[in-house]
């Protein structure tokens, strides 16, 4: 009998089986009577990933074969954005966090740890504020609600006459909209280089009539003419014993970088990573340094460590994110 074998087949079938385990599975499903798209991926803990504003659980792509190594990853659709419905009447970053809990309860899932991107960081914080007993830690990725600046492009956005120019510029031929968008990026505090292809990705989104109109309504919840209207040091002030960890671009032009370092006057113990050469999208453009930057801060044994901790070696800048 061919004992080496049957044991490389039993080894070969097993990691096959893992593979297929870790794989991730697009989801459409009623929650709360409302659609609501997720994908998932992996074993183990649960790690949600919350995208920005405009955009969807697609911009996660990138980063979830190598978090679903060891989580079990959860990238949602927020309300009224990609394929989950829009909600009624209510956009708020408390509506949001409402809904991640519902899909949560959904899934049977009583505590997980967030990352959340942008306008996700604002409802990762908005989250855990409401609901800290199911919060573990957060990953805040050029998030949003640490100080008014904000790029001339998304307030704009929130003007009288703002839907009928988004759809205009939606309804441009992609191969306009990928030579116009690098064009921006050559004015200042507009858009970076390195995000051209997410921020048309998701202007592409945005030909679809419902998406567009949850986009323009949660903007104007949340910015205005002049900039961000929510200050989320609130929240920040009271998650103390929360582990945090924020991530940012150093050429994040739609957020000024300087908002992200000021999270440690709130909270002492944050874990702070700028990624060099970044924009506004770290984790689609420096998927190995984000990746790296996360796992280092998740896998810190939180439940022996309450204590606020040691920042990442931010001075690592793009390469060799550890533990300081």
């Amino acid at each position: 009998m061919d004992y080496i074998g049957q044991a490389r087949g039993i080894t070969r079938f097993m990691a096959e089986r893992e593979d297929r385990l870790r794989a991730p599975a697009e989801t459409i499903a009623a929650v709360c009577g409302r659609a609501v798209a997720w994908t998932a991926a992996g074993a183990g803990e649960p790690l949600l990933l919350l995208h920005g504003l405009g955009g969807t659980r697609h911009t996660w792509r990138h980063l979830i074969d190598g978090l679903a190594r060891d989580y079990l990853v959860i990238a949602p659709d927020l309300a009224g954005h990609g394929e989950s419905a829009a909600p009624n009447g209510d956009y708020s970053l408390g509506a949001q966090a409402c809904a991640i809990r519902d899909l949560l309860d959904s899934l049977g899932h009583e505590r997980v740890s967030i990352v959340g991107h942008s306008l996700g960081g604002g409802v990762a914080m908005q989250f855990a504020y409401q609901f800290p007993q199911r919060t573990k830690q957060i990953v805040l990725i050029g998030s949003g609600g640490l100080g008014p600046e904000l790029t001339f492009m998304l307030r704009a956005a929130t003007l009288p006459g703002s839907e009928a120019v988004v759809a205009a510029l939606a309804h441009l031929p992609e191969y306009l909209i990928r030579r116009l968008v690098p064009l921006l990026a050559r004015l200042p505090h507009m858009v970076s280089r390195q995000d051209a292809l997410a921020v048309s990705e998701a202007l592409f989104g945005l030909r679809h009539a419902g998406r567009r109109n949850s986009f323009v309504r949660t903007a104007r919840t949340v910015i205005s003419w002049k900039g961000q209207m929510i200050d989320a040091t609130r929240q920040l002030s009271v998650l103390r014993s929360t582990p945090l960890l924020a991530i940012w671009g150093s050429d994040d032009k739609t957020i000024p970088p300087h908002h992200h370092p000021a999270i440690a006057d709130y909270v002492p113990g944050a874990h702070l990573a700028e990624i060099a050469g970044a924009g506004h999208f770290p984790h689609e453009t420096h998927t190995a340094d984000v990746l790296k930057a996360i796992s280092a801060f998740l896998g810190c044994d939180t439940e022996e460590v309450p204590q606020p901790r040691p920042a990442l070696n931010a001075s690592a800048r793009v390469a060799g994110l550890a533990m300081a």
